[in-house]
C-alpha cells in the first residue's frame, strides 16, 4: 500500500478529509495513475499515526481523499536512536540515509571529523542537506515509518559531542574496544524510551584524541567484533543490535 506524508493541519477528523499538496499529486495523479476508490496510508509526521484514506477526486493541485479511519500499530522504535555519521565519500551517506531510516533512526547528524576525506562548505553543506533529506523522506515512505527522521546540519564533532551530552546511553564502536560480552550487556540495558547516540566514524575512523574526548563526554566503547567494518557497515551493525532490543 503507497504511503504519503502531510502536514497535520490537512488532515481533518471532524469533516472525514485529507488534502494531499505539492509533488505528491502529480506522483499520484501521472504516475501511479490512482483511481478515485483506491485506498492508500497518510502519515503527518508527528503523531505515529496512520490515516487510511479513499481517493475522492483531483484538482488542478490537490488530491482531496475520504478519512476511513486511524489505525495506532506502534511501528516506530519506542526510543529514538540518533546516528552522529562521520562525513564518507562519494554517495555512501546516501546509502548510510536509506538504510539508517529503514532501521528506525530518529535522526542523522553528519560529522565533520578530522579524518573525514569530504570537505563541505557552508553553501555545499546546505544542500547536501537538503537533498539528504528528500531520501530520508523517501525511505520513510518505503519502509512504512509514522516519522520522517530529521538530517541535521553538518555539525563538528564538538558541536556533536554537545548535542548528545543529555542523551541517555551513547556509544562509540571502536577497533580497539575489547569485550564481547560488555558490548552485549550494553545493547541488552537500552530501556524502551531512553534516547540513544550512536558515534560513527568516517573512512579512516576517528583520530585517538577524538576517541578520548568522546569518553571524556560519557560515551561508551563498544565492540562490532574481531573483523573491521566500513563506516556504513558499522551504522548499519550498530542499529540492527538495537532495533532487535527494542522491538517488541
Amino acid at each position: 500500500m503507497y504511503q504519503f506524508f502531510v502536514e497535520p493541519s490537512q488532515i481533518n477528523e471532524t469533516d472525514k478529509r485529507v488534502i494531499i499538496t505539492g509533488s505528491d499529486v502529480n506522483h499520484i495523479k501521472n504516475v501511479l495513475r490512482m483511481k478515485p476508490g483506491e485506498e492508500f496510508a497518510v502519515s503527518n509526521g508527528m503523531d505515529k499515526k496512520e490515516y487510511r484514506c479513499g481517493l475522492l477526486e483531483f484538482t488542478e493541485d490537490e488530491v482531496i481523499c475520504e478519512l476511513r479511519f486511524i489505525k495506532e500499530d506502534g511501528l516506530e522504535l519506542p526510543s529514538r536512536i540518533y546516528l552522529f555519521q562521520g562525513l564518507p565519500k562519494a554517495d555512501k551517506m546516501e546509502l548510510i540515509l536509506q538504510k539508517a531510516v529503514e532501521l528506525g533512526a530518529y535522526e542523522i547528524i553528519p560529522m565533520a571529523t578530522r579524518r573525514a576525506i569530504v570537505k563541505l562548505d557552508e553553501k555545499k553543506a546546505k544542500s547536501k542537506v537538503q537533498r539528504w533529506q528528500g531520501i530520508a523522506e523517501a525511505a520513510a515512505k518505503q519502509s512504512k515509518r509514522r516519522v520522517i527522521p530529521t538530517v541535521s546540519d553538518v555539525m563538528t564533532i564538538k558541536e556533536a559531542f554537545a548535542y548528545a551530552d543529555h542523551m541517555d546511553v551513547k556509544l562509540i564502536p571502536y577497533e580497539l574496544a575489547e569485550n564481547m560480552q560488555k558490548t552485549k550487556d550494553i545493547i541488552a540495558g537500552i530501556q524502551p524510551g531512553q534516547s540513544v547516540a550512536i558515534f560513527i566514524g568516517p573512512e579512516g575512523g576517528f583520530e585517538e584524541t577524538e576517541v578520548q574526548e568522546a569518553f571524556a563526554h560519557g560515551i561508551q566503547p563498544i565492540t562490532l567484533g574481531r573483523r573491521i567494518l566500513r563506516t556504513e557497515t558499522a551504522g548499519f551493525t550498530t542499529l540492527a543490535w538495537i532495533m532487535y532490543q527494542l522491538e517488541t
